[in-house]
């Protein structure tokens, strides 16, 4: 083999030192041989024989192939897809919209006419429950009080003298009832004005912020006046509307998953409440879900997106609804594929019943069990007993 590589370089040389232009005969000489030569008109004559041998092979291919689908059957078979049907865990969802609303969150009103003489608080300020917010001035109740107080002990006095009397046979009974009624009725009286006298004190009815303060220290408030706001954001739910045909589906203790679009935040909770009372303008009734993750970003009217899990099946079919179809009855069905060989097989009809949707899947109820082929590409243009061939993809 050295041998014929130093002849065939000695032979090239001579060519090349002569002057002489010669047509090299690649064919007589192999790949190998070409590729240690280095001499590139060998090169180029090595590849047009390569070429002109590949061309001659593919035509020999084409022809084959043509004879073989003319012969066999198979060949002419529409190609169809199918996919396996398996039982996989079902939850189903229905999405509505709500508001975030908490019961904490309260106008305080003034209960009594007078001047404002005091606001203690500011707003964004945090108070306790029952601290003093604000005074309104009594115009002069606290003076009748007083006064009210001293007539009260003289009764009092009066109405233990005459009950030892009365209780020793002495003084008549009507002088006893007198003074116990006057005593009474001066008690009464000043715990009516202390009453009154207590609505001037503005005080908190559960610990808070308080969020805004409608009317400055100064002015003449009247029974009934938004003072301030006061919310406490501890305690915040979702609350929506839901259809009434949902009514068996969507009840207390179903899970729901929530998002805040403004906030780009997500969390999980449940529905803790659902109405007994449909309301006939909407034929819906009202849910609340609790906010689980404090935030405090998340403020009383933000809006909310729900999905609420109604219904789960651990072992559900599901399969895409564009290989459903529908004859003129309204009956749904699917074909499937049977004695299947070699990628081979029938189509067979099988009507279905179907259940709940979520997205592009269908739940279905009867007709198909697990480990069936079901045709997936080419659903809409085969026939049943139609023999076809399931297309391999690379």
């Amino acid at each position: 083999m050295k041998f014929q590589y130093i002849l065939l370089a000695t032979t090239l040389m001579v060519l090349v030192s002569c002057g002489e232009e010669k047509t090299i005969d690649a064919s007589q000489i192999s790949l190998e041989q070409v590729l240690n030569s280095k001499n590139l008109d060998s090169l180029k004559a090595k590849k047009d024989e390569l070429y002109t041998n590949q061309q001659e092979i593919s035509k020999q291919l084409k022809l084959l192939n043509d004879r073989i689908a003319i012969l066999d059957e198979n060949s002419k078979l529409p190609l169809v897809t199918t996919i396996q049907s398996q039982a996989e865990v079902f939850n189903h969802y229905i999405e509505l919209q709500g508001n975030v609303t908490t019961k904490s969150v309260v106008t305080i009103s003034s209960e009594f006419n007078g001047l404002l003489t005091n606001v203690f608080v500011k707003e964004g300020e945090k108070v306790a429950k029952g601290q003093v917010l604000a005074k309104i001035d009594d115009g002069g109740l606290s003076q009748q009080i007083a006064q009210m107080e001293i007539q009260k002990d003289l009764a009092k006095t009066t109405f233990e003298r005459q009950k030892r009397l009365w209780e020793q046979n002495i003084g008549s009974e009507i002088q006893y009832l007198q003074a116990k009624s006057n005593y009474e009725a001066q008690t009464e009286a000043i715990n009516q004005m202390k009453q009154q006298l207590g609505k001037t004190r503005v005080t908190a009815p559960f610990s808070g912020t308080i969020d805004e303060i409608f009317i400055e220290q100064g002015n003449l408030v009247t029974a009934g006046l938004s003072l301030m706001r006061l919310v406490n954001l501890s305690n915040m739910y979702i609350e929506t509307d839901v259809p009434e045909r949902y009514i068996a589906d969507v009840t207390q203790g179903k899970s729901v998953d929530i998002e805040f679009p403004v906030l780009g935040k997500r969390m999980s909770s449940t529905v803790r409440q659902a109405s007994d009372y449909i309301n006939p303008a909407n034929r819906t009734y009202v849910i609340e879900i609790p906010v689980t993750e404090p935030d405090p970003n998340i403020k009383p009217n933000l809006t909310a997106r729900l999905k609420i899990n109604d219904y789960s099946n651990d072992e559900a079919i599901l399969i895409p609804q564009s290989i459903i179809s529908e004859d003129a009855e309204g009956a749904q069905y699917v074909y499937i594929l049977k004695d299947v060989k070699n990628n081979i097989g029938t189509v067979q009809r099988v009507d279905i019943t179907t259940g709940k949707t979520q997205d592009d899947v269908i739940e279905v109820l009867s007709g198909i069990t697990t480990d069936m082929q079901l045709i997936k590409e080419g659903a809409r243009s085969v026939k049943n007993g139609q023999r076809v061939k399931i297309e391999t993809k690379a």
